[in-house]
């Protein structure tokens, strides 16, 4: 089913659809994946961190609530050119702060308003800035219970470092939300219909960012293309491939898309995880929905009929909607 868009069924790839009490207004995946990012959510006062790297670059970390040693921590791992203003991302924050734990947002390289300082970037397979920050929070504090929650892309990093670590992981229990587990599948979903509103949205940010590095001196003969040549990358398959892949040490697209797909990690989980999908994700396919035998017996998958890309309205009006996400992460990671 890779070429399909994922649609509303009784059971896909082996799995009961669930069902919310979505409002009518809200069944649309459109409305689903569109109203929650435009609606800025709480504002709190986060504390900065930055985390120099021994390449010469940096990760920045947004703290809340981590001022005495907490005892536990949500790390909370963004999506593709998201980051601690993400909507989605405030209202997991909140919540947390609601019932005292601490939460601290990862950001991906270039992610937390200051472009990172190498050609190099992030990626949807990219584990090994997940793990130095995870050391990092552990050594900061060494008896707090880590959680760790991950949204769409930074969602597929995490299945692969779940995978990849197995027992050795510095998460205890982990959510993954709207994860393109299978990457090919989804950059061609993402350039057919009305889909591409979203592709379009998204390369236009990555456009940015790459004209910024080409404009710099000390990174211009690092990039694999000139700026000419990046501004006629139109769709996710081909900037992955122009840009994305030789950046990062890849051979290709499809080297990169092979070896940072999700789904093949999934058997090798060892720690408790709830990965959630909606079926009218217009991000994503059928191809995304692992089948009940790619998982390991850690993994717990739902697969819901209404949710759109990371939505999951289940209430409310359009102004104020209540949101079911936020209530599912808080109810499996028990707090």
């Amino acid at each position: 089913m890779e070429g399909e868009s994922m649609g509303v069924k009784s059971n896909i790839n082996g799995h009961a659809l669930k069902h919310l009490t979505t409002p009518k207004w809200a069944k649309n995946r459109h409305v689903q994946t569109i109203l929650p990012t435009i609606l800025q959510g709480p504002s709190m006062p986060l504390r900065r961190e930055r985390i120099e790297l021994a390449d010469g670059d940096f990760i920045d970390l947004d703290w809340l609530n981590a001022e005495d040693q907490p005892k536990r921590i949500v790390v909370v791992f963004h999506g593709l050119e998201g980051s601690s203003k993400s909507p989605y991302v405030r209202r997991l924050m909140k919540r947390c702060s609601d019932h005292g734990v601490s939460s601290v947002v990862h950001h991906h390289r270039s992610c937390s308003g200051e472009n990172n300082r190498l050609a190099r970037s992030y990626h949807s397979g990219e584990t090994g800035d997940m793990q130095k920050t995870l050391l990092h929070i552990r050594g900061l504090y060494p008896a707090a219970h880590i959680d760790a929650v991950g949204y769409s892309l930074g969602g597929n990093a995490l299945a692969k470092y779940l995978g990849e670590q197995q027992e050795a992981s510095l998460v205890d229990r982990a959510v993954i939300v709207s994860a393109p587990l299978q990457l090919s599948a989804c950059a061609k979903r993402l350039e057919g219909g009305f889909s591409t509103i979203y592709q379009r949205r998204l390369i236009k940010q990555l456009h940015r960012k790459t004209a910024e590095k080409l404009g710099n001196p000390k990174l211009r003969d690092s990039m694999p293309l000139d700026a000419d040549k990046v501004r006629h990358l139109k769709t996710f398959y081909d900037f992955d491939d122009q840009v994305t892949a030789p950046l990062h040490g890849f051979d290709d697209v499809h080297d990169y898309y092979q070896k940072c797909s999700g789904m093949q990690f999934l058997s090798s989980v060892m720690m408790p995880t709830l990965i959630m999908h909606a079926a009218d994700d217009p991000f994503m396919t059928d191809a995304v929905i692992p089948m009940p035998e790619e998982l390991s017996e850690q993994v717990s998958y739902e697969l819901y009929a209404h949710g759109g890309h990371v939505g999951f309205i289940s209430g409310g009006s359009p102004l104020r909607p209540r949101f079911f996400l936020e209530e599912r992460i808080a109810s499996y990671l028990e707090f």
